[in-house]
């Protein structure tokens, strides 16, 4: 044993300790499930998400989250608002992380065999990200602006896309806001939930949802309005806080997104995706959104794409590239999935390899 892991395992070895089992091997994988499951999990997660359809809204774990944040807002006080909105913080990613906890506890049982307690994992983290929904309906305003001139359910649908008002916006607008949706929504419901799965190892699903009660948070109280600028305030911090990394890296998946993008048969001989535009585009623009993450994928996508986004009164992005039209909304679609492919692809090579090269060097049992 090396001395790092000496003095690891020296540290954290509590055995005496009301009966615990502190070793540096119960910490680093409390239930003691092999390595590889958890790449497994994340791989059947992902198929599954590409596959099937958003499990019922009855048994859906994200929507009961949602549901406990839309009891506790009905119980605001009057006074200590912003208080009250850390306790609605901080109970929501408590109870996700410890129903998360449960769920794991629960399929390591003696009793489980290994094909179901990874089925049942899989079936919860594919709650935390999704792929195939982003670009759903996506694709059906597509199909609905090639095959008629009616914008009016067009810009009533894409409401559930954007908060900006879509009552007069023109194609170019609704392309470019689609675009944008997707792309700033590539970080919040693809990578980041991933990337903390991956990162936590073992306790992968546990930072998955306390992760997603964050961005949860986000979506239903972290607005600036006179209603939740002080109950919201705390969920919008944290939710900045978990997509900081995140959204800083998305440029790199979607840069080697772009160069793939371009080995697929159906796009040519439309306009080339470009990983150099990519990195590009990101350094240039990735402040212009108020926000402090969702201008690095916009301003990612847009380079990749080479096109111009547009949201009238607060940001050009890419101002030298053409127009938006019709197409972009196949193209972001298809790097959306190549990305999502390529990160997967990596999260599922350091899940697989990092562990046991650590176990390796500090000649853990």
């Amino acid at each position: 044993m090396t001395n790092l892991g000496y003095y690891l395992e020296n540290i954290l070895n509590f055995t005496d300790l009301a009966g615990l089992d502190l070793t540096l091997q119960n910490v680093l994988n409390p239930f003691n499930q092999p390595y590889y499951e958890f790449a497994a999990v994340l791989l059947i997660a992902v198929l599954a998400d590409l596959i099937f359809q958003e499990p019922p809204t009855a048994i859906h774990p994200v929507v009961l989250i949602g549901k406990w944040i839309s009891f506790v807002k009905k119980h605001v006080p009057n006074s200590y608002k912003k208080l009250y909105g850390i306790f609605i913080g901080l109970s929501t990613i408590f109870i996700s992380g410890a129903g998360a906890f449960l769920i794991l506890y629960l399929t390591n049982l003696d009793f489980v065999p290994a094909i179901i307690r990874v089925i049942i994992q899989a079936f919860f983290l594919k709650a935390t990200f999704a792929i195939r929904s982003m670009i759903t309906p996506a694709n059906a305003i597509y199909k609905e602006m090639k095959t008629t001139s009616e914008r009016e359910n067009i810009r009533f649908e894409l409401r559930t896309y954007v908060s900006r008002d879509t009552k007069k916006l023109s194609d170019e607008h609704i392309v470019s806001a689609i675009v944008e949706s997707i792309s700033e929504n590539y970080v919040d419901s693809i990578l980041s939930p991933i990337f903390y799965y991956a990162v936590f190892g073992p306790y992968g699903l546990i930072a998955a949802y306390c992760f997603k009660a964050a961005s949860t948070l986000d979506s239903m109280v972290g607005y600036k309005d006179e209603i939740h600028k002080e109950i919201g305030w705390f969920s919008a911090k944290t939710d900045d806080v978990l997509n900081f990394i995140p959204a800083r890296i998305s440029p790199v998946f979607l840069a080697i997104g772009a160069i793939c993008s371009n080995f697929i048969p159906k796009i040519k001989p439309k306009p080339e995706f470009s990983a150099k535009e990519c990195i590009k585009c990101t350094i240039k623009y990735h402040s212009v959104s108020k926000s402090p993450n969702s201008g690095w994928s916009m301003a990612a996508a847009a380079g990749a794409l080479k096109v111009k986004l547009v949201k009238e009164g607060e940001y050009v992005i890419g101002e030298l590239y053409e127009k938006v039209n019709i197409e972009d909304i196949k193209r972001i679609s298809i790097l959306l999935i190549t990305s999502s492919v390529i990160l997967v692809t990596i999260f599922l090579f350091v899940m697989t390899v990092i562990p046991y090269i650590f176990r390796f060097c500090f000649q853990i049992s």
